[in-house]
């Protein structure tokens, strides 16, 4: 067992989660020891898999452990798109083969109606808004690799509407960005609200533990999960920690974290919003994998996503400088550039932008390597691995299993050199679209 945390430990809370009303974590630790099913992990990837798990054996005894409180880990943490597309096409050799990539289209979309399903039956109250996005480019380099991502979209069959900077500046109220597009395939959510609100709307034999840490995982017939309080067993798992899974001896040589980091305004004001464009909310995705992401959300504030770093968070002093300048770039003309919530969150990547899903060994099951978009992604992989654990078969899981798998990654200390390097060449060459 490594020595290192087997999960995060952030400096601040979700600022997404801060602006929801005070919620009761349920910490009470179960009374019994054995159960059918054991699922690490209470993001988006570990809810799908115990509620479906639940679903499909109504007799079953799921826990669903994670060492967070839902709405502060990871899930909760993010800047809410849902993308029913392949992420990053086109960006530093991720793209996708016609056929992969339709594939995924089809599993992202039977995914979405799945939440949209789960957030009416429940009614949970999460800002669903089904407004797409714009990707925008400050550099030709940008542009051009905004054009590139567009030429897959016409091979795909996904719909857009190319913007030149007037048109841009029209819409999202910056000079900043010169290039640009906008497609359909994005629902924008307030990431913790709905986090929280399918953790609490789980099936009755789902047992939820919040704040309790898995340390170790030992196979066997049963498995048994050591936490900080309890031992625990199972004769199955489902792995759903991401970046943390390899500190419990899994995907070691396939996926890394990265920290990144966002920051929101106060409510702004009726001319402070206006300044930002005519519509309510929008969100921009930046040409470059390393540059600014940005939302203007429903209810009167702004994101700001930016900034990475390896395995360990940077000093949100520096982090918070760091977003009020990237916002400050792109909008001068505001009154202020605070950002009084600055956060920052872990992520999972893999070399080559695949996600490592399937069965690990007898009763053993993961899905991990969101690399960066996580939310939709995650709950239709976490769902299609709740069917694998109750041995369930279907055309979505046939495809999901032939995806291309994640390839390896170099030991340590090698491996930090390399992705440290990778982000700041990757800094350097993004430039303005940082």
């Amino acid at each position: 067992m490594s020595k290192q945390p087997t999960f995060p430990s952030y400096q601040a809370g979700s600022g997404w989660n801060t602006l929801l009303p005070k919620r009761q974590a349920k910490t009470q630790a179960p009374s019994e020891r054995h159960f059918d099913a054991i699922v690490i992990g209470a993001g988006v990837t570990g809810l799908a898999a115990a509620r479906r798990i639940a679903e499909l054996e109504p007799q079953a005894r799921v826990l669903l452990v994670d060492a967070s409180t839902v709405g502060d880990g990871a899930s909760g943490r993010n800047s809410g798109f849902l993308i029913n597309l392949p992420h990053n096409t086109g960006m530093s050799g991720h793209g996708s083969p016609i056929e992969v990539a339709r594939k995924q289209i089809a599993l992202y979309n039977t995914g979405l109606a799945w939440l949209k399903s789960l957030i009416d039956q429940h009614q949970i109250d999460c800002g669903w808004n089904p407004v797409g996005k714009y990707h925008a480019a400050a550099t030709p380099d940008g542009a051009a690799r905004l054009k590139s991502t567009l030429q897959q979209y016409q091979d795909w069959g996904v719909a857009y509407t190319e913007l030149g900077r007037d048109a841009l500046q029209q819409q999202l109220g910056t000079t900043h960005y010169h290039y640009g597009y906008h497609s359909d395939n994005n629902v924008f959510v307030q990431p913790a609200a709905l986090v929280r609100g399918l953790a609490d709307s789980l099936p009755a034999n789902v047992q939820l533990w919040e704040g309790e840490p898995v340390l170790s995982l030992h196979e066997g017939k049963p498995h048994r999960v050591r936490t900080a309080t309890a031992e625990l067993s199972a004769p199955r798992i489902v792995i759903a920690n991401n970046g943390f899974a390899r500190k419990l001896g899994f995907a070691r040589d396939r996926v890394f974290t990265i920290y990144t980091y966002a920051g929101l305004t106060e409510p702004l004001d009726d001319e402070e919003l206006h300044k930002l464009g005519p519509a309510p909310e929008w969100g921009v995705i930046p040409a470059n994998r390393l540059g600014t992401t940005l939302r203007k959300v429903a209810g009167g504030r702004f994101m700001v996503r930016s900034s990475y770093s390896y395995d360990s968070e940077e000093p949100l002093a520096q982090v918070r400088q760091a977003l009020q300048g990237c916002y400050q770039m792109r909008y001068p003309q505001m009154r202020t550039h605070a950002l009084p919530l600055v956060w920052g969150g872990v992520t999972a990547l893999t070399r080559n932008g695949a996600l490592y899903f399937g069965q690990v060994g007898d009763g053993l099951y993961i899905s991990i390597g969101c690399n960066g978009a996580g939310m939709l992604k995650g709950s239709m992989f976490g769902k299609l691995l709740g069917e694998m654990a109750c041995g369930q078969q279907s055309p979505q899981l046939a495809d999901a299993l032939g995806f291309e798998r994640p390839s390896w990654l170099p030991p340590e200390p090698l491996r930090r050199i390399a992705v440290v390097s990778t982000i700041q060449y990757q800094k350097y060459k993004a430039g303005i679209e940082r």
